[in-house]
Formats: structure tokens, sequence, C-alpha cells
């Protein structure tokens, strides 16, 4: 994009305006996806973390209309959020290989299986998303429906699909965090399924 032209259309993303935000996130998420593939050595964390990233500067989409280069303001964010992000990530393997040495313990003095409490918090999760993030999120972890397919039925975008299961994948793990004896990453291997 040419100098000028970004910075026209940095302002209307800024004024809200959703197919210049669209826009800009054709123009810069397979390149961005590349440079988080780089560092993460994963495609489906790579994905998974630019779509959180573009959901990110649209919640702050007010301050676009200050910056004056998107390109390098981009990868700016993109890496602070991509390390940040696997900290968060080892952080949670620790809590997660803990809980299982916790559950191996308890499990052997206990005729309970734990998985029954855990999938209570998970289903909880879920009942408090909102109706539309929730309708994704099931149609995708119960039906497995694939994001094209839930647009299609849905009669919605397939943007509005990602940007609705990024939001419930969020308040899920939001939820499970409160939880402290159900590690987030318990939570998405027990209730993932490839998109």
């Amino acid at each position: 994009m040419q100098s000028n032209s970004e910075q026209a259309l940095l302002c209307r993303v800024a004024q809200g305006d959703e197919s210049a935000f669209a826009q800009l996130f054709h123009t810069y998420r397979n390149r961005l996806g590349y440079f988080v593939l780089r560092l993460t050595g994963s495609l489906p964390l790579a994905e998974e973390i630019v779509q959180e990233i573009f959901i990110r500067i649209w919640e702050k989409r007010e301050k676009l209309s200050a910056v004056q280069q998107f390109h390098p303001y981009l990868y700016v964010v993109a890496k602070n959020y991509t390390l940040s992000y696997l900290k968060k990530l080892g952080r949670e393997l620790a809590q997660h290989q803990a809980w299982k040495m916790n559950v191996a313990t308890t499990s052997a003095h206990t005729d309970e299986h734990p998985g029954h409490h855990y999938r209570q918090i998970i289903e909880q999760a879920i009942a408090e998303l909102p109706a539309q993030q929730q309708k994704v999120y099931l149609l995708s972890r119960d039906e497995g429906l694939r994001q094209a397919e839930i647009a299609a039925r849905m009669s919605i975008s397939l943007e509005t699909v990602k940007k609705h299961m990024v939001l419930a994948l969020r308040s899920i793990r939001n939820y499970a965090l409160a939880h402290p004896e159900l590690p987030a990453l318990l939570l998405f291997s027990c209730t993932s399924r490839p998109l």
C-alpha cells in the first residue's frame, strides 16, 4: 500500500468502517501469519494468534489514526503479543503437568473420576457465552462443522464466524482460568477440534 492510501484506510478503520478493516486484514494476514509461524513453529497457533492480534487492533481501532506507518507498528504488536502468548502457554503447560501429577495421585485414592467436574465447568462456560458465539462454538465443536460451513448455515460472513470463535475461545479460557483446578490447556484438550 502507498503511504497516503494506507493512512486513509487506517482512518476509516479508526472510525469503525468494517469493510476497511476487512481490507486491512486481508492485506496483512498472510505476511503476518508467516512472521508469527516463524516465532511459534505451529500453523494452528499462528492462525489463532493472527486472529487475536486483529481482534485487538479492531478493539483499539480509535488509536489507528495516530499510527504513521502501519507495517512496523503491526509487526511490533505481533512480536510482543506472540512472545507474551508463548510465555503464558509455557506457564499453562507447567500448570497442566502439575495438575496431571495431582490427578494421578488423587485418583489412586478415590473412585471419583475428575472428568465429570471439569466437563461441568466447560459446559457452564459455554452456557455463559453470548448466543451467536455459543452457536458458532457448538456448531464447530459438537457438530464438527468447518468455519465455512458454519458461515453458510448461519448466513453470516466467514470473518464473522472467525471473530465469534476467537471471542468464544477467549471467554471459555478466561472462565477456566477462574477455576484453578481446571488449567486452560486441559479445557482445550477436552474440547478442541480442527476448524
